[in-house]
């Protein structure tokens, strides 16, 4: 598996994109800001000026059944905001 793997393609990261041309990914848990950069470059041939990672913890969920209360936990995952440089453009929709 990559280093990438999807984009976040929200109304917020959309806005972020078209203003200060930032992009979200969500990347592997373990990849270090300098992979992720590379895996940008060589994946959509642009150029990048920085990147900026967050870690987000699994929340916890319960869910009430007939069979009694469910308890359980969302995964880990870590995403990537990634600062293009220039006027480099990302077209998510391009394969659509």
């Amino acid at each position: 598996m990559g280093i990438i793997i999807k984009p976040i393609v929200t109304e917020k990261l959309t806005a972020l994109g078209e203003k200060l041309n930032r992009y979200g990914f969500i990347v592997d848990r373990h990849a270090n800001k300098l992979q992720i950069k590379s895996a940008v470059e060589q994946r959509y041939g642009v150029s990048v000026a920085a990147v900026n990672t967050a870690n987000v913890h699994g929340k916890r969920k319960s869910r009430y059944t007939k069979a009694g209360m469910l308890k359980g936990r969302m995964n880990h995952f870590k995403k990537a905001y990634v600062t293009l440089a220039g006027n480099d453009k990302i077209d998510f929709y391009s394969n659509i």
